[in-house]
């Protein structure tokens, strides 16, 4: 069985996941966070790539400034 790849996307909705993704690819993982923040992108939405070798959030939608 093959791992699912490196970078992981999460999307959650009031804090339930929705959706699912992982690519080996960091680049490629950007892109979809940025498409997906185009397609789900509303109040109560949250999406989140991580970094699953190493255990670290690379970046979070919205901002948590």
């Amino acid at each position: 069985m093959t791992s699912p790849g490196r970078y992981h996307l999460l999307l959650t909705t009031d804090g339930r996941p929705v959706q699912h993704g992982w690519w080996d690819s960091e680049p490629v993982a950007r892109d979809k966070l940025k498409s997906w923040i185009g397609e789900w992108g509303r109040p109560g939405a949250r999406i989140t790539l991580t970094d699953e070798e190493t255990g670290r959030v690379l970046t979070t939608w919205p901002d948590e400034r």
